[in-house]
């Protein structure tokens, strides 16, 4: 899903000073607990702006440039000798991060924060990597996909690519830098062909090693697999949301078929995983060929069935009541082309997930966003033009008032996903040259 490119490529801060505890005057705690705080109190006053006194003026301006001392500080203490001290500013700064819309701060420390990352990610325990992973995707996210973040996605990249295969590495720190490494590259780079089929090829290279051998069979799960496999091919179906026709029918000729036998996977999640991904390249291949049919479809079928209806008393409650739900919503698609829509409010305007594809996309920021999501749709100009937002609303309280109907809503938002679809498709047919 192609973005407009925005900002120009500017020169930050190449170093920070060591930044100690005692200098702050605050432990590692109570520094994340305040920076919680003023970012709390402030997203609540920003959600509808009104004219106010030049005291209530001055009072946020103080808080904001408190906020930003202890920012400053957090990110100082990145370049911190204990890794005690860095995860805690890692951490400050991922709620931080997920919470507010800091794109103006950040912009002139990106490259500072950046290097900061890349040392956790080099020399941290698996713990600080990854949290550093993850950190560096918001950073991705808050820079709005110009040129900022794509220069840091391909100084990190290597760094993210190298933990991702390395056998020995934390699968927390592996994991993390899968979800990293397809959120980076679907902002950053979305317009470059050649960096989209690297990313493809290593999500692939990963989560196929739980694909069928040569004799049908599945191989043993190893500890701790199945929930990278799930997070690599969740990260690679958010990826091919953005390739052109040609290269779509090229990946659903070959990984749909092994797809359907990992549906008989042991783990639950990653059985899951993989329903959702069946069920998006199925709704990509019907977007370019409407007479497309999936190969042994009653087979495909037969499983879904049986998972949608699974009671086998081996598994958990839960897990069988959330596979019986995914599985029940795979299988309507696929004979009828049924989607549970569903509607996420922010504020006063609320955006309708009614396709797989969009449902891959929200949850992609979800998971990376948490309980942030909703303020970055409504704040995030990144977001809400993947959206189709438009640009983000200023409101008074009068306006607040005059609520849209929900019918009008879902008349815009269906518009404006309409029109980005077929930008998109403009856009895939300049890539497949390049692919």
């Amino acid at each position: 899903m192609p973005r407009s490119k925005k900002g120009k490529r500017g020169s930050g801060k190449p170093g920070v000073k060591n930044g100690l505890k005692g200098e702050s005057g605050a432990s590692d705690d109570e520094l994340m607990s305040d920076i919680l705080s003023h970012y709390s109190s402030a997203s609540e006053g920003t959600s509808v702006l009104e004219e106010g006194t030049g005291s209530e003026q001055v009072d946020e301006q103080t808080a904001q440039e408190e906020t930003e001392d202890k920012l400053k500080q957090c990110i100082d203490n990145l370049m911190d000798k204990s890794a005690k001290t860095r995860l805690a500013a890692l951490e400050s700064l991922r709620q931080a991060f997920s919470s507010r819309v800091l794109c103006d701060f950040l912009i002139e420390r990106r490259l500072t924060i950046s290097d900061c990352l890349e040392r956790s990610l080099k020399k941290g325990s698996g713990e600080e990597q990854a949290a550093a992973a993850t950190v560096f995707a918001l950073l991705c996210i808050q820079l709005g996909g110009g040129d900022e973040a794509e220069e840091g996605f391909k100084m990190l990249r290597p760094i993210l690519t190298a933990l991702l295969i390395d056998n020995s590495a934390s699968i927390g720190a592996r994991q993390s830098c899968a979800r990293a490494l397809g959120m980076c590259c679907y902002v950053s780079a979305a317009e470059d062909g050649e960096d989209l089929v690297k990313s493809l090829t290593l999500l692939e290279n990963v989560f196929m090693a739980s694909y069928p051998n040569k004799e049908g069979n599945l191989p043993a799960s190893k500890p701790g697999s199945p929930v990278l496999h799930s997070t690599a091919l969740q990260a690679w179906s958010l990826l091919v949301t953005l390739c052109p026709a040609s290269k779509l029918s090229e990946l659903l000729d070959f990984h749909l078929p092994k797809l359907q036998a990992c549906l008989q996977s042991s783990d639950v999640n990653y059985r899951i995983a993989v329903g959702e991904t069946i069920a998006l390249l199925v709704e990509l291949g019907r977007d370019i060929d409407e007479e497309f049919e999936v190969e042994d479809s009653e087979s495909l079928c037969e499983c879904l069935k049986s998972l949608a209806t699974d009671s086998n008393k081996h598994r958990a409650k839960n897990d069988r009541r959330k596979q019986r739900s995914i599985f029940r919503e795979v299988l309507h698609y696929i004979e009828n082309e049924d989607f549970t829509e569903e509607k996420i409010r922010f504020g006063v305007e609320s955006v309708y997930i009614d396709t797989w594809m969009r449902r891959r996309i929200y949850d992609a920021f979800k998971e990376i966003l948490e309980s942030g999501v909703r303020h970055h749709l409504q704040f995030n100009s990144l977001l809400r033009d993947i959206f189709g937002l438009g640009a983000p609303l200023i409101l008074d309280a009068t306006v607040k008032g005059n609520k849209i109907s929900r019918f009008e809503k879902h008349l815009f938002n269906s518009a404006a996903f309409k029109a980005r679809t077929k930008q998109r498709n403009k856009v895939r047919d300049k890539r497949a040259d390049v692919m």
